[in-house]
C-alpha cells in the first residue's frame, strides 16, 4: 500500500510542479496554472482504483487534501492553485466531491467516483480553457460568461469520458442515459457561481451513474 500512495504522490507531485513551472512562465495567464491542477487531479482516482487502495486510506487522504486547500485558499500560500482573477472556492469544493463520493461509492461503485471526478477534471477543466481561449458568442449567468464554445466542449467531453467508461467497465448505461447525464453536467456547469459547480457536477455524475447503472 506504501508503493501505491507513493505512486500517487509522485503523480500529485509532477501535476503542482507543472502548474508552477507554467506560473513561471506565464505569470499573466493566472487561470491555465490552476487548470493543469484541475485536470491533473482527475487521473488519481483512476490511479488509486487500479492501485486498489481501500476507503480506509481514500477517504482521509480526501479530506486532508480538502483542509489543505481550504487553508491554501485561505492563506495563499501556492497561489498557482488559487490565484484566479473571480471569487471562487472550486478547489476546496472539489475536493469535497470527491470525499463525497469517496464515502458513498468507494470501492464498491468506483466508476462512479471516476464518473464524476473525470467529468469535472476533464470536461470542465477543457471547457474553461477553451472557453477562455476561443472567440464565439458568450452569455452571463450569475455574474458569469459562459461561452458557446466552452459549453460545446463541456458536453462533447462529458459524453466522450462517461462512454469510455461504459466500455471501459462493461458497464450497463443506456445511450440515452449517457446523454442525460451529459446534459445535467452541462446544466449544472452553467450555474458556476464561485466556482460551487465543482462539487454539483462530480456528485451529481457520480450519484446519476450509481442509480442508472444499478
Amino acid at each position: 500500500m506504501l508503493s501505491s500512495l507513493l505512486i500517487i504522490g509522485t503523480w500529485m507531485l509532477l501535476v503542482v510542479s507543472a502548474a508552477l513551472i507554467c506560473r513561471r512562465q506565464w505569470p499573466e495567464r493566472r487561470e491555465l496554472s490552476r487548470k493543469i491542477v484541475h485536470i491533473g487531479t482527475g487521473p488519481v482516482i483512476v490511479l488509486a482504483w487500479w492501485l486498489s487502495v481501500p476507503a480506509s486510506i481514500a477517504v482521509p487522504v480526501a479530506l486532508g487534501v480538502t483542509v489543505i486547500t481550504a487553508v491554501n485558499h485561505r492563506l495563499q500560500l501556492l497561489p498557482a492553485v488559487e490565484d484566479v482573477d473571480r471569487n471562487s472556492y472550486g478547489t476546496v469544493a472539489y475536493g469535497l466531491a470527491i470525499s463525497v463520493l469517496l464515502i458513498l461509492f468507494w470501492p464498491d461503485q468506483a466508476v462512479a467516483v471516476c464518473a464524476g471526478v473525470l467529468v469535472m477534471a476533464f470536461a470542465d477543466g477543457l471547457a474553461g480553457l477553451v472557453g477562455r481561449g476561443m472567440n464565439s458568442p458568450s452569455w452571463t449567468i450569475w455574474q458569469q460568461r459562459k461561452s458557446t464554445a466552452g459549453t460545446l466542449t463541456m458536453a462533447l467531453t462529458s459524453a466522450l469520458v462517461l462512454l469510455v467508461l461504459v466500455l471501459a467497465s462493461q458497464s450497463a448505461m443506456h445511450p440515452l442515459r449517457l446523454i442525460a447525464v451529459s446534459a445535467l453536467a452541462v446544466g449544472l456547469e452553467q450555474l458556476s457561481r464561485w466556482g460551487l459547480d465543482n462539487l454539483s457536477v462530480p456528485v451529481a455524475v457520480g450519484l446519476c451513474w450509481g442509480w442508472m447503472t444499478v
